[in-house]
């Protein structure tokens, strides 16, 4: 008996938007910032210009291919088909469950300020993060409501202490405070890539509300809307929040803070404040793994439904979740954070993150491009060609710049790990033909 398939509205998805995009990195990036100077705010406006100009371009997409799951997969193989379709969604899957071991190391990390013997104890660290993997699995296989109710609360959760600080925190903002334009000594044209760079990364995700599609309320227009309030949203947070702790704390205190948003609100609130933020911080953490798990289960199903992974990606539960996705993904994930608790391995860990980061943001410059071919293809540019060329354009440009950004090293190796996933898109094939 077919079940009538799960949706979520327009507040749970630009709940996973939002939640997938504010991590446990914005509550320590503006330390890393501060050493820059002010000229880190350019960083964020450029990075925010360029993520709201992609979430335009996803925003557009949605209501071309509508109801259909896999966004950037979906998107890359509507232009360019099936091969580098299948890439996409191979280097974006990859990507996901290795990003979830990473993001479950960091959980156990942030849960160390109120247990300090994890710290110590392995076996600790790698029960609790198993555990954490393994219960959104669960939540997940609940179905895309369950997973969707938990992501609105711990969304919200999460945007609390850092509202709290953006605004009470106005009253506690000292001019003197803030940093001069460039502390470097290099040039301003020399530094301005780097900061950049480093806010580029926490707007991996604002692709997440396209990758349900097929399981959203009225797709056409609570995707578009979703993609852009939510990239919105969290851009304004990450800028207003980096400018009112460079007013608040001073420079001395804020480049050597491990923890800058828990120090503001302890300045703000006493030791209430900086257990608020501490505590927001696991929060945070918990729902960019519960997104971020559902969108592991999502992709390959939708894939799998295209014939481009293999069929058993695509079985559902009774819930309607895609069980064995998010089983093998899990499993992977599993693996990935053991691997970071292996003495020998953090290294390679750092550099298989940084892959990651590269092999995410290749599909935003092929969904970029796809944009115009299938607007072309669709004679859909009549009298907005110039509109249509400039966006995409200009999306393209600035994935360039982004994956140019992530260094020579890590283009390479993120290449070969693309190029992986030849093996299996062969045997696809062969099994088709076979057929």
């Amino acid at each position: 008996m077919n079940q009538k398939p799960q949706k979520i509205g327009l507040i749970t998805t630009t709940s996973l938007v939002v939640g997938n995009m504010i991590g446990v990195g914005i509550f320590v990036l503006p330390a890393a910032l501060a050493k820059y100077g002010s000229i880190s705010l350019l960083g964020w406006v450029f990075t925010a210009i360029g993520a709201i100009i992609l979430a335009k371009i996803f925003s557009n997409f949605s209501k071309i291919i509508v109801s259909k799951s896999g966004g950037p997969y979906a998107y890359s193989r509507a232009g360019f088909g099936d091969f580098i379709g299948f890439l996409m969604a191979w280097g974006y899957w990859v990507a996901c469950w290795v990003g979830n071991g990473g993001i479950a190391i960091a959980i156990v990390g942030a849960l160390s300020f109120f247990f300090p013997v994890l710290e110590t104890h392995s076996l600790y660290q790698v029960s609790i993060g198993l555990a954490l993997i393994w219960l959104f699995t669960w939540i997940n296989s609940r179905g895309i409501k369950e997973s969707g109710k938990v992501q609105v609360v711990t969304t919200v959760l999460k945007l609390l202490p850092l509202a709290f600080v953006i605004i009470v925190g106005l009253f506690f903002f000292n001019i003197d405070n803030f940093p001069a334009f460039n502390l470097t000594g290099a040039s301003d044209l020399a530094t301005f890539p780097i900061v950049a760079a480093l806010t580029l990364y926490a707007f991996l995700g604002i692709e997440c509300a396209t990758i349900p599609a097929a399981n959203v309320e009225n797709p056409e227009i609570t995707v578009p809307k979703a993609t852009m309030i939510g990239t919105i949203l969290t851009a304004t947070v990450y800028i207003l929040g980096t400018i009112v702790l460079f007013g608040i704390l001073p420079m001395d205190t804020l480049q050597n803070s491990a923890a800058p948003f828990a120090e503001a609100a302890q300045l703000i609130a006493g030791d209430f404040g900086g257990y608020f933020v501490a505590v927001g911080v696991i929060i945070s953490g918990l729902g960019v793994l519960n997104g971020w798990v559902l969108v592991t289960g999502q992709l390959p199903m939708a894939t799998a439904k295209d014939n481009l992974f293999p069929k058993f990606f695509k079985k559902e539960n009774k819930n309607g979740a895609p069980i064995i996705s998010l089983v093998i993904g899990s499993v992977l994930s599993s693996l990935v954070m053991l691997m970071n608790f292996t003495e020998g391995l953090v290294d390679q860990f750092q550099i298989i993150v940084e892959i990651v980061v590269f092999v995410a943001l290749i599909p935003y410059l092929f969904t970029a491009a796809a944009y115009i071919l299938v607007i072309i293809d669709k004679n859909l540019h009549a009298n907005s060609w110039v509109k249509t060329l400039v966006l995409g354009s200009l999306g393209m440009a600035f994935s360039i710049w982004a994956i140019y950004g992530t260094g020579s090293e890590t283009v390479f190796y993120g290449f070969l790990l693309l190029m992986s996933g030849l093996p299996f898109y062969i045997l696809m094939q062969w099994n088709k033909r076979e057929k």
